[in-house]
């Protein structure tokens, strides 16, 4: 697998105006990779989401899954081990390579692909019960085109009656409110410092610093809750469904992340 020989990430003279979907390859840089798990802390993870992925793709007869962000694996191999079909891709390759070492450590190899979502279907050729998107990644996506053609390429690629699991940060709240990054359920880490470094309606910028004083950026697109679900019901999902950190019910203003879930299957409209 080809790796990135960058030592630092590179966000140009003027890190607020990189605003490129295809910047996140430079940005998930080898040591930043190797520091995600000192952010997300597999055990303490798995503690505070308990089953509901898992149980949410039960409970839609879901048996094979596309994991569409696999980052450092914590997902993949979650399922794997609830019994589910999984084949891991992601657009970084150090991340993929991460993700590998990471299964393999746990007596899993990992079916993974490189993709860009853009061209999923490039790369992608099965079709599938089940896409997951987890972990803020869609928020990679800075044009409405790019996101359009992304969930596009993830509906083509599911089944007739499919499923897609997709997550994004409160940016509502980041934006209108302020941050809280209370960290109680997907970046578990203690010891790691998260915040947004700069905030306007077209860019986040996150700040990522870890115990040993090494500090990163990722520049994210704020997604609003709203523009979300319209983007996904435009595209074709029948059914949305929107969770505040794992609740049904919730506070806009409270939740740390969002979690939308997407239904393909056709359903006849109401007369």
């Amino acid at each position: 697998m080809k790796h990135s020989l960058s030592l630092y990430q590179d966000f140009g003279p003027d890190p607020v105006a990189c605003r490129e979907t295809g910047h996140y390859q430079r940005e998930y840089i080898e040591g930043f990779v190797n520091k995600w798990d000192e952010l997300i802390d597999w055990e303490s993870r798995a503690q505070s989401e308990g089953n509901f992925f898992i149980n949410m793709l039960r409970e839609h007869g879901a048996r094979s899954v596309l994991d569409v962000a696999t980052g450092t694996g914590f997902h993949s191999v979650r399922l794997i081990e609830a019994g589910f079909e999984v084949v891991s891709s992601d657009g970084s390759p150090e991340m993929l390579a991460k993700a590998f070492e990471n299964a393999r450590a746990r007596g899993h190899i990992l079916r993974t692909v490189q993709v860009d979502w853009r061209w999923l279907n490039r790369d992608i050729h099965d079709h599938y019960d089940a896409i997951i998107c987890l972990g803020n990644s869609f928020t990679h996506l800075f044009s409405e085109h790019d996101r359009r053609k992304a969930l596009a390429e993830f509906y083509a690629t599911l089944k007739h009656d499919g499923l897609l699991i997709l997550d994004q940060r409160n940016y509502d709240a980041i934006l209108d409110v302020g941050y809280s990054g209370k960290h109680t359920y997907y970046y578990c880490g203690t010891h790691v410092s998260v915040s947004p470094e700069y905030v306007d309606e077209g860019l986040t910028r996150f700040r990522y610093t870890f115990p040993d004083h090494s500090t990163y950026h990722l520049n994210m697109y704020p997604l609003r809750k709203a523009y979300t679900r319209r983007l996904l019901q435009e595209v074709g999902f029948q059914q949305v469904d929107t969770y505040g950190d794992f609740q049904e019910t919730y506070r806009d203003s409270e939740p740390d992340f969002f979690i939308h879930v997407a239904q393909k299957g056709y359903r006849e409209p109401i007369s």
